[in-house]
């Protein structure tokens, strides 16, 4: 069976013009059934900033545009947490000095 992947919560944070500029996101991954003997759940945690910046402040990512809070789709949801998680892994490759392409 395929491995669903579910939003289970997004928090907005608003900014003072009332654009969401950063989500707390939790999204749950399944196998199968409970009972099932391949059954498992995982859960996935990530707070995603409308920018990221280096230590000098310089933006590095812009990780979505800044829309007020009732305008995401689940769909733009999932994009900003899968980008996120690329991210992650290039990093990552980059700090163990190995090199990474798409």
């Amino acid at each position: 069976m395929a491995i669903t992947k579910t939003i289970t919560k997004c928090i907005p944070y608003v900014n003072s013009n009332n654009k969401v500029d950063r989500w707390d996101i939790v999204m749950t991954y399944q196998n199968d059934n409970e009972g099932d003997s391949t059954y498992y759940t995982s859960e996935f945690r990530t707070s995603v900033n409308q920018k990221d910046t280096d230590l000098e402040g310089n933006v590095i990512a812009t990780n979505f545009n800044l829309k007020g809070k009732g305008s995401w789709s689940n769909a733009e949801l999932l994009l900003i947490r899968q980008n996120v998680a690329h991210q992650i892994i290039v990093l990552t490759y980059l700090v163990n000095g190995r090199s990474y392409s798409t």
